[in-house]
């Protein structure tokens, strides 16, 4: 496997840290601009959340439209997607795999089968794994996995029903994220 392979000496990033082809040592790097960062913070925020450019844009837009922190509430409507919820709850071990588990018709949200990825969630709303996706191979393991993990403090999690409620809306101190907000912002704002 690949993952396990850059931990050891002889990653190729470790070996050759540029990249490959003729030009890849003589490569210039210079400063970037204010729209520069902009863009790449953007960008890491897509990369991380797996969205599409239209739904950030979406996103942004209804987050300027409603009173208060526009950083705090964009956040929160990203972090509130059923497919980032399924991730945070530690259901699924990356959040393209939440993307696939809720697409695929596995997840209950209030006791109704949900089949949509970026589905937000509301302080009180009840998440579940249906009963007959249990047995399915995906989620084999999964009692396991959850023993060892803990949620975020927004959510509680019942690691032998396998159920979850959404506790309150999430804050910058509980995601904990490397991402400039405030760039995004100024880059949708221009």
């Amino acid at each position: 496997m690949k993952g396990e392979r850059c931990f050891a000496p002889k990653c190729a990033m470790i070996k050759k840290p540029y990249p490959p082809g003729s030009q890849g040592k003589k490569r210039r790097r210079g400063v970037l601009s204010e729209y520069g960062i902009q863009l790449k913070e953007k960008q890491k925020l897509r990369k991380i959340y797996n969205i599409r450019e239209a739904q950030l844009r979406r996103y942004f837009g209804e987050a300027a439209k409603v009173r208060g922190v526009v950083t705090d509430i964009l956040l929160a409507k990203l972090e509130t997607r059923m497919d980032n919820i399924i991730f945070r709850l530690g259901i699924a071990e990356s959040r393209a795999k939440a993307r696939q588990i809720v697409g695929h018709g596995h997840i209950l949200l209030n006791d109704k089968k949900i089949d949509i990825p970026s589905i937000n969630v509301k302080k009180g709303d009840v998440v579940r794994i249906k009963k007959s996706s249990l047995a399915k191979p995906l989620f084999k393991d999964l009692e396991v996995r959850l023993k060892k993990y803990n949620p975020p403090a927004w959510l509680s999690l019942d690691k032998k029903d396998f159920f979850a409620a959404v506790l309150r809306t999430p804050a910058k101190e509980d995601v904990g994220s490397n991402i400039d907000f405030q760039m995004i912002v100024e880059y949708y704002s221009r």
